[in-house]
């Protein structure tokens, strides 16, 4: 299984990104889902989750700016960020708990830098 995240880049405070995580390759099914982020010199901390049937949760710091969603038909996951901040700043990764029909595993993309400038 493969994730691939996007959506990334430099925006202001204030403004919104967007970013997708595209899951790929043996996938028998995906269950539970997650974006997660890492700031410089701090450890990889939970932004969101989102179960199959679109139960989400969030971190307080991210409560009523951010929206996890999911689509089960494309094995792709959302984040939509708004009103973004500079600590916002950080790699985000996404997390995806899958069975490939042969093993059920916690699978992590690559990351996707965020950056929010003030």
């Amino acid at each position: 299984v493969q994730l691939q995240a996007s959506g990334g880049g430099l925006v202001q405070a204030g403004g919104s990104l967007r970013l997708s995580c595209a899951a790929s390759g043996t996938i028998f099914s995906i269950h539970d889902m997650g974006w997660y982020r890492q700031a410089p010199g701090k450890q990889r901390d939970l932004v969101a989750t989102i179960t199959t049937g679109g139960s989400t949760n969030y971190a307080d710091s991210v409560k009523g700016r951010f929206t996890i969603s999911r689509d089960n038909a494309k094995n792709t996951m959302y984040l939509q960020m708004n009103s973004l901040k500079p600590e916002d700043t950080a790699v985000y990764y996404c997390n995806a708990d899958a069975f490939t029909g042969f093993k059920r595993d916690y699978y992590w993309g690559q990351g996707t830098q965020v950056t929010v400038s003030s």
